[in-house]
């Protein structure tokens, strides 16, 4: 001690630390005082070392165990950490974030730079991510709002009905599966859409500026046979059948399978339209000069509707 090595003992012990027990340290904590019995903010003992003031590093914190924080924890350079770290306040984070081992929050953790994580991460309140968020594994948000800004998805498969809100743009590389649940697309973009399933749409454009087609109805109803007189002498046989959905203003196309067989008349036409809803009218006219008979069959009948 070279410092002291030119002073006296009465003007020097004060530059000295002490323990406040003569036998020195042992397991219980003791604040370290000086000569004059001063106080400081460092206890120490053979087992542990604690500070009741302000304990700063400025340099790299690495901790090979657990960390339990009930204050909040500002860090201005990179947290490593090999064990579990449980945090029941806030973590403001400006630096790097790696975990080898998993996170658990339980307040809410912002992070203004990307976030790293090789094992699982699970969030029990929302997580804001204003960088890059790579997930190597999996990530489970059982409770809370995950916003999301840009999302780049390798698989996903959402099989609840609690759906993550994307408000960037999101590209899947492989497919997309949601066995349950709503899904609301902004927009698709798509040169080639195929599916084999079943798709509901409610209005369906048809090319860059309509029409759109809202509503179609398919049915089928059984016609008995009748007799269509010659031409311009009650040259038309008529009637109604039921089409669920059909409306006035429809355009109603169809056919009937009993046209195609022989009925000893030429030139016969039928025409389709609805007279109220849920009901379609027939015509079949004979333009020809033989009156003949038109056999029983099945009408087969599709109403459209339009919007422009």
């Amino acid at each position: 001690m070279p410092t002291l090595g030119t002073q006296n003992i009465s003007t020097s012990y004060t530059q000295l630390l002490k323990t406040n027990l003569i036998g020195g340290l042992d397991p219980t904590l003791q604040v370290i005082t000086d000569g004059d019995d001063t106080s400081s903010a460092l206890e120490l003992s053979t087992v542990g070392v604690r500070s009741t003031g302000t304990l700063n590093a400025v340099g790299a914190t690495t901790l090979a165990s657990s960390l339990a924080v009930t204050g909040a924890v500002t860090l201005s350079s990179s947290l490593g950490v090999t064990g579990a770290a449980t945090l029941s306040s806030s973590l403001g984070v400006t630096g790097a974030v790696t975990l080898s081992s998993t996170l658990g929050v339980t307040g809410v953790a912002t992070l203004s730079s990307s976030l790293g994580v090789t094992g699982a991460a699970t969030l029990s309140s929302t997580l804001g991510v204003t960088g890059v968020a790579t997930f190597s594994s999996s990530i489970s948000a059982t409770t809370g709002t995950a916003t999301i800004g840009t999302a780049t998805i390798s698989t996903a498969t959402i099989s609840t009905a609690t759906i993550p809100t994307i408000n960037g743009v999101t590209t899947f590389a492989t497919g997309f599966t949601s066995s349950t649940g709503t899904n609301t697309l902004g927009t698709i973009a798509s040169t080639t859409i195929t599916n084999t399933g079943l798709v509901t749409v409610g209005t369906l454009e048809i090319g860059a500026s309509g029409p759109n087609i809202t509503n179609a109805s398919f049915g089928t109803a059984a016609f008995t046979s009748a007799t269509v007189s010659a031409h311009n002498t009650l040259d038309a046989t008529t009637g109604t059948f039921a089409l669920t959905g059909a409306a006035l203003g429809d355009i109603v196309i169809g056919s009937l399978n009993s046209l195609g067989s022989a009925t000893g008349t030429v030139n016969i036409g039928l025409s389709l339209y609805p007279t109220a809803t849920n009901v379609v009218r027939y015509s079949i006219q004979n333009q020809g000069a033989t009156a003949g008979t038109i056999p029983a069959g099945i009408f087969f009948a599709t109403a459209m509707r339009f919007t422009t």
